[in-house]
């Protein structure tokens, strides 16, 4: 961790809508994991807890009442990350649809910088859905970090607190924030020498 270097600003996007949902608990988890680092500043979009999964239509349709709204609210977030999480469970072997409406409805927010992943389900852990938010991500111009957390049959792994004992995890996401942080910066320099052109 460096002293003189702005933090890295991490935008988590919890991916997960439905009612019942594990990902409050996978989030608690991960939140934890950033407040530990003095490099990074976190900011969780959970979009669960914004009107965009309700006033959104699917991309490429005219928008909704409440759509313009609820972009400006979200839209300046993305834009401001240095980096991502994406947080995911996996849905019939892929990521849910929220989410994906949510990528599609942005673009620019999402160039030149680093996304990682944490996923969780069951025997595959999520495994599948981040494979295919790698394809997606790569069209927008993103670059995706090859370590990940997965969390498979993840309701067992975690206590009543949302901790998980378990040095292999702590060691993954280290990894993961570690790869994060390293894309971050050199993307982030860039963008400061030559803004990206698609």
């Amino acid at each position: 961790m460096t002293g003189t270097t702005q933090p890295l600003h991490v935008a988590v996007l919890v991916g997960s809508t439905r009612e019942g949902r594990f990902a409050p608990t996978v989030t608690q988890w991960l939140t934890r994991q950033l407040a530990r680092r003095d490099d990074m500043t976190t900011d969780v979009i959970d979009l669960a807890e914004t009107d965009l999964p309700t006033v959104l239509p699917a991309f490429g349709q005219p928008p909704a009442a409440g759509t313009e709204e609820a972009l400006a609210r979200i839209s300046p977030r993305l834009a401001a990350a240095d980096a991502f999480v994406f947080l995911t469970p996996e849905y019939n072997h892929s990521f849910p649809a929220p989410l994906k409406n949510a990528i599609d409805w942005h673009n620019t927010q999402w160039h030149a910088k680093p996304v990682g992943f944490v996923s969780y389900g069951g025997l595959s852990g999520g495994l599948r859905a981040v494979e295919q938010l790698r394809v997606v991500m790569a069209e927008l111009n993103a670059t995706t970090i090859r370590n990940t957390v997965s969390f498979h049959n993840a309701w067992t792994r975690f206590s009543e607190d949302g901790a998980v004992d378990d040095p292999q995890v702590d060691a993954a996401a280290t990894a993961l924030l570690d790869q994060l942080a390293w894309w971050a910066h050199a993307l982030r320099d860039a963008r400061s020498i030559r803004p990206y052109a698609a």
